[in-house]
């Protein structure tokens, strides 16, 4: 299965607790890279969850998300701590000594960092549930993955079976064409009256059936097709690979439109670059 590097998924965690919800999504780009925005008391899931999305991902842009939202009964009565209080108060005390006039109000000294704690929800199974939850939204994220990938797929192999009958057009058309050709050149030998013996025109014909040959080209178009067919059904992170393939077919489109004596091998030629163009850009979202 090929996976797209475009996707969204949200996850909806509550508990008595509270609330979370979080959200994955992603867009192309050349590398894995990984943002994620959490509340500071989850700050330490980062690095694990990052894990997480390193060993199911290979390239994107991802961008993770936690919103928390505590319930009025997840916390206890508050508790002071009275040792940080009372150094501060020494402290406050000791800068007064000094010559300060302001008095010190007990409300600023409990707004201080650490003073004023609540005995918070078990942190280590709030985390875990956290953690479940952000595994559940990963299931749906990686099922949007593969269902916009299929998608592609599809795409893809629609316009490989277009190229096919295009290169299969040019290769019966050929014969005709030469022939065409051939017709061409000796009615503008003898308007020109330009007298050739035999040997000398069929010399002339078969540099010209040489120079416009694109057997190889609509080999090698044929050989892509395959080979392109092969790497989607093989799946996994085939984005770069399938990319160079069209490098590939371009290639040969480019040879075979700068060969082209004809207009049905020019149609053939652009109608096969355009088809080209838009399998490259189903590409770019193929991780």
């Amino acid at each position: 299965m090929i996976h797209s590097m475009t996707a969204y998924a949200r996850e909806e965690v509550k508990g008595d607790w509270g609330t979370a919800v979080w959200e994955l999504r992603s867009v192309n780009q050349r590398y894995l890279e990984t943002y994620f925005r959490l509340p500071e008391q989850f700050r330490a899931l980062e690095v694990p969850l990052r894990e997480r999305l390193r060993k199911q991902l290979q390239r994107g842009k991802v961008e993770c998300s936690l919103r928390f939202t505590a319930s009025s009964g997840s916390t206890t009565d508050l508790r002071i701590n009275e040792a940080l209080a009372l150094a501060i108060l020494r402290g406050a005390e000791w800068i007064q000594s000094q010559g300060a006039k302001a008095s010190v109000d007990p409300l600023d000294v409990m707004r201080w960092p650490g003073v004023l704690e609540a005995e918070e929800a078990d942190m280590d199974s709030l985390q875990a549930e956290m953690i479940a939850g952000f595994d559940r939204t990963m299931t749906s994220f990686l099922d949007h993955r593969g269902r916009e990938g299929g998608n592609m797929k599809q795409l893809i192999d629609d316009r490989l079976t277009i190229i096919s009958e295009q290169a299969l057009l040019v290769r019966e058309r050929m014969p005709e064409i030469v022939q065409w050709q051939r017709e061409r050149l000796l009615t503008r030998f003898e308007e020109a009256k330009i007298e050739l013996d035999a040997e000398r025109i069929e010399q002339e014909m078969v540099m010209l059936a040489q120079k416009v040959d694109v057997a190889e080209e609509l080999d090698r178009l044929d050989s892509h097709v395959k080979e392109t067919r092969a790497i989607l059904n093989k799946g996994g992170a085939c984005g770069r690979r399938l990319d160079f393939m069209m490098q590939e077919f371009n290639r040969e489109a480019n040879t075979l439109g700068s060969k082209s004596i004809h207009t049905d091998i020019t149609a053939a030629a652009v109608e096969i670059k355009v088809l080209i163009e838009q399998m490259r850009e189903q590409i770019q979202n193929i991780e």
